[in-house]
């Protein structure tokens, strides 16, 4: 078992970090039922099929509830903040129908409610109907990404790879997350079934495509530990807990 503190210093130091059996069985099977009765009409399609849904929180309460929940709300308490709150998710789902290779990239965007144009904060653009900018540095260093796997996942089935301790290098030009590419060796973040991988969204990271027909499906939640500026909102409130 890997302690709180390991996984604390292992994400300070490389970027992610793996929590091993966070959800049991049942809980998987409940977020599986949940996710496949989401309307396909909300997915992003490929040619081939639908491979991910974004305003996960807004269209299922259930995972809703499990980004509130004590299992991952005592995980970003450790890494975060106590004041962190989720403020996106989305389902990624790479199947034999539905496949695809993502490039090397760091996560530079927020969700946010309405546009509001503020310095340092740009360009924006629309996703399945949302406002989505790319904030200042700062607001990006205060998110932690989440990554709930139903499925267990390695290099066969599209893992996450990521390259080690490039989230300290700041937003990055494409030329420059090249240059990273060559210099830094990658890691494959292979996980099984209930595992959490955690993410900072400024580390470099990629996923190759399914080389083979199974699922792989993963809920992303976004947490933030801050507010944003000059009236800018979260597209998701932050919920008192008690």
């Amino acid at each position: 078992m890997v302690s709180r503190v390991s996984v604390r210093e292992h994400l300070r130091d490389h970027g992610f970090a793996i929590v091993h059996s966070v959800l049991g069985a049942q809980q998987i099977e409940d977020l599986v039922d949940a996710v496949s009765r989401i309307s396909h009409n909300n997915g992003v399609r490929s040619r081939s099929g639908v491979y991910a849904v974004r305003n996960l929180l807004q269209l299922s309460p259930t995972i809703n509830e499990l980004a509130h929940s004590p299992e991952l709300r005592s995980i970003v308490e450790e890494n975060l903040a106590k004041s962190a709150f989720p403020v996106r998710g989305t389902l990624f789902d790479k199947t034999a129908g539905a496949n695809w290779l993502v490039p090397w990239h760091q996560d530079l965007t927020i969700c946010v409610l309405a546009r509001i144009d503020v310095p340092g904060y740009g360009p924006w653009t629309m996703k399945a109907g949302a406002h989505h900018v790319q904030p200042p540095q700062t607001t990006l260093e205060d998110i932690l990404s989440v990554r709930v796997h139903l499925d267990d996942c390695d290099e066969s089935n599209g893992a996450l790879r990521v390259l080690p301790g490039t989230h300290t290098r700041g937003r990055l030009t494409p030329d420059q997350i090249v240059e990273q590419r060559r210099s830094v060796g990658s890691i494959s973040c292979v996980a099984r079934a209930g595992d959490v991988v955690l993410m900072r969204p400024l580390l470099i990271h990629a996923s190759s495509p399914d080389s083979h027909a199974s699922h792989r499906r993963v809920i992303h939640v976004d947490y933030a530990s801050s507010q944003l500026a000059g009236g800018l909102q979260w597209s998701i409130a932050p919920r008192v807990v008690a």
